[in-house]
């Protein structure tokens, strides 16, 4: 590396709880000589939380070709520079990754400071398989950009991890139910802040569900592994395996309310709560047990 050039600090920041961010980075975005942030009202609230007084620049998508020389040249002189996105990790699907690349070609040092990351935190906790994986990006905004880039989704075999916004959600999971019915998947919204949620079933089940309660946020789509795309089937006793209505039927035996038994059985199967209810519609409901 350069002798006496700065380092460029590749600082995580927090996706939503402020509470995830790391000592260390709390560190070094008070030690550096200046912060690039993607959003610098959002950066300065958080430093504001924390009582962080670094200097800060904006570095955006839109100003990468005048900020980057600026940048490097500052690099060059011995300043040490954090560059944050607006949220997570910097360098995945943002701007960060063009100075970081700069910044190699310049043979300058670039320490990561690690930390949160919607994508590592959707894949964990949508529970597909992660022995391997793969990261789409946002997808595509226009609808046949869209459709070439789920086609693909729809072949690879290892478990998909994707961006999209709340406004285009229900356009996705619509082109989703044409090219890929049955593969699982999970939806994950405003992860780590107080509206978080996870969805879970197939594209069917998730479009009915989401046509029901707006989307709202923004979402991570995890979409499973091929050898996950055939949802099991709930079972009895070992080897036997439950129609809907037999499996409504047991749960109404164990004391669910008809409703909720179909819910139930809607959201395990990843099918839609209507199709559940066609096949149990002339199902007694059963009374609770009284202990």
């Amino acid at each position: 590396m350069t002798q006496g050039c700065g380092k460029l600090f590749v600082c995580a920041t927090p996706i939503g709880n402020l509470e995830d961010i790391t000592l260390r980075a709390l560190r070094i975005l008070r030690e550096v000589d200046l912060i690039a942030a993607e959003d610098t009202r959002r950066t300065r609230q958080l430093l504001t939380h924390f009582d962080i007084h670094t200097p800060l620049i904006s570095y955006h998508q839109h100003n990468t070709a005048s900020r980057i020389p600026e940048l490097i040249q500052r690099l060059k002189s011995g300043e040490n520079i954090a560059v944050v996105s607006d949220a997570g990790t910097p360098g995945i699907s943002d701007p960060g990754q063009e100075l970081i690349q700069a910044a190699i070609r310049e043979d300058l040092s670039v320490v990561p400071i690690p930390g949160p990351s919607a994508v590592i935190t959707a894949l964990v906790v949508a529970g597909f398989d992660t022995t391997a994986f793969v990261f789409a990006g946002f997808l595509p905004r226009g609808r046949r950009g869209k459709r070439e880039a789920l086609e693909q989704i729809a072949k690879e075999p290892r478990t998909t991890v994707a961006y999209e916004a709340p406004h285009r959600l229900l356009d996705t999971l619509e082109l989703c139910v044409e090219l890929m019915p049955e593969r699982p998947l999970a939806l994950c919204r405003e992860m780590t802040k107080v509206h978080e949620e996870v969805v879970r079933g197939n594209p069917s089940f998730l479009l009915e569900y989401f046509k029901e309660n707006s989307p709202r946020g923004e979402f991570v789509l995890v979409f499973s592994a091929v050898e996950e795309t055939s949802v099991p089937a709930a079972v009895g006793e070992p080897g036997e395996e439950l129609t809907i209505e037999e499996q409504v039927a047991q749960l109404l035996k164990e004391g669910y309310d008809k409703k909720t038994a179909i819910k139930t059985v809607a959201r395990e199967r990843g099918v839609p709560k209507r199709e559940v209810y066609s096949a149990a519609i002339n199902l007694p409901a059963i009374p609770t047990k009284e202990h």
